[in-house]
């Protein structure tokens, strides 16, 4: 054998020892795979009842909606009309009780003979109305006199 001959069986061998090495990941590679396609089967196989079963509650709860939508809608109604009727009550008992209260509260003052000045407010009794707390000519203790 010539030394070419011994170098091409030597890089034969080198060869095949390269691919037997990298054999061995391709194989666990290869079987990963086989995991991965299981795996996705089974979670195919799960999922598709699961989705049934989510349609099934999305349309349940959008007929509810509905139903709520509906309740909602009446209940404004109901709200607008209890409005109304305030509204109409308020304006055709309240303004006769405004008139009936203050006829009584004249009688009472006619009766217990509770009359004002012309002119004064119940409130200028206790002190003027321009914001200084006293009467005219009086002064405060720590004021000088002219």
């Amino acid at each position: 054998m010539t030394g070419g001959e011994i170098a091409g069986l030597l890089a034969a061998g080198v060869f095949a020892v390269l691919v037997l090495l990298l054999a061995v990941p391709i194989l666990k590679l290869g079987r990963v795979f086989d995991e991965l396609r299981l795996t996705i089967r089974s979670l195919n196989n799960e999922t598709v009842p699961l989705i049934d079963e989510v349609t099934r509650t999305v349309s349940t709860t959008n007929s509810q909606l509905e139903k709520v939508d509906g309740i909602t809608t009446n209940v404004s109604d109901a709200s607008a009309n209890v409005s109304a009727l305030s509204s109409l009550v308020a304006s055709t008992v309240g303004q006769p009780l405004i008139k009936v209260a203050a006829f009584s509260h004249g009688v009472r003052r006619a009766f217990t003979g509770d009359t004002a000045p012309q002119g004064a407010h119940r409130a200028e009794r206790f002190g003027p109305a321009d914001g200084t707390g006293r009467a005219e000519g009086t002064e405060s203790p720590g004021e000088d006199r002219p």
